[in-house]
């Protein structure tokens, strides 16, 4: 645990010594991460799916807001869904605009959100998200989650009917449209993996705001049974499809990190709680404090001999040497005496 809270001192010093550094790193990475997500499910310019577009849109963009990145996003899924069919673009950018009239109502500060929920449900641990910002967040974090969690499904159904889409005449066009607006308003798994996403983000959040100890630890176990809970009870009851390894996996994967930054965010000693209690003119106070744990990296020591120790030692060497000289002589014209007597 030392270790760990060690490296937890060396990487905080390490953000702050490069901050301006690591938040362009942070950016490049998500904003190349969401431009190769829609570009290779539903690349259909193909010169905005080239790979180099991609990087060069994300090198601008890891100099600006990430509102902007959010921004770009939404013109390439526009610009593919054009490509696609006219009907369908102005149907995903109906709904896009919806979207963001909620983000700027609600958090118009929190575009990272919008930008990680897709990649986390790419990489098969959604619930990473609610549980991170139920953690470090508060409630009115879940619209931009919803927010995401939409996109990612326009994603998906785009490419699932691309090739429908593709064969289909101008006449069965209209058709086409309004099944795909059909599978997006009342498609059952869309519904309950937002329920999911809500109820875990809430969960987590109610519980790691309560006193009790261990209270992060509790919340992060507690969001992760809900959701599997959740998205086991939408399978059973809307006949929707769960993939039940991958969801005990990604929920395993999610806890994980969930116990990752609570060492981050909220390392304390429960051993050495203290309940403080004091009153003033109109109330009393019952006070729980807990004490942060924080390690200090051990420095590394090197031990220096000044320069006058150095002259001291080769001084008091170059005297020995001469008293070894010295008495080396005497002995010999000692001896040479005793020859001569004899």
């Amino acid at each position: 645990m030392s270790r760990l809270l060690e490296w937890k001192e060396k990487l905080q010093s390490l953000y702050a010594g490069y901050s301006t550094y690591i938040d362009k790193g942070i950016r490049f990475v998500v904003a190349i991460t969401s431009f190769l997500l829609i570009s290779s499910n539903i690349g259909f310019m193909e010169k905005l799916a080239k790979p180099i577009i991609s990087i060069v849109l994300a090198a601008v963009c890891a100099f600006l807001p990430m509102i902007v990145t959010v921004i770009v996003s939404a013109g390439l899924m526009l610009a593919h869904m054009f490509v696609l069919s006219e009907g369908i673009a102005l149907i995903t950018a109906g709904i896009i605009i919806l979207m963001f009239i909620f983000y700027f109502r609600f958090t118009p500060k929190k575009a990272i959100i919008l930008l990680l929920t897709p990649i986390a449900f790419a990489f098969k641990v959604p619930m990473l998200i609610p549980i991170a910002y139920g953690l470090a967040g508060t409630p009115v974090y879940i619209v931009p989650v919803i927010c995401g969690t939409i996109v990612y499904f326009l994603i998906q159904f785009a490419k699932t009917f691309s090739t429908t889409i593709t064969g289909a005449s101008k006449g069965g066009m209209m058709t086409v449209v309004g099944t795909f607006s059909k599978q997006i308003f009342q498609s059952k798994e869309l519904w309950a993996v937002i329920v999911a996403i809500a109820i875990c983000l809430l969960i987590v959040y109610a519980i790691r705001r309560k006193s009790i100890d261990r209270s992060w630890e509790i919340a992060i176990v507690s969001g992760a049974v809900a959701y599997i809970i959740v998205m086991v009870v939408g399978s059973v009851a809307l006949d929707v499809e769960v993939h039940y390894a991958s969801l005990i996996i990604g929920s395993v994967i999610s806890a994980v990190i969930g116990f990752g930054l609570e060492l981050m965010l909220f390392s304390v000693d429960y051993a050495r709680t203290e309940y403080l209690q004091f009153e003033d003119d109109e109330y009393y106070y019952y006070v729980k404090a807990l004490p942060k744990v924080s390690v200090s990296a051990p420095e590394k020591q090197v031990k220096r001999i000044n320069r006058r120790q150095e002259t001291d030692t080769a001084d008091n060497r170059s005297a020995t040497g001469r008293l070894q000289l010295t008495g080396e002589a005497d002995i010999d014209k000692i001896i040479e005496q005793e020859l001569m007597k004899k």
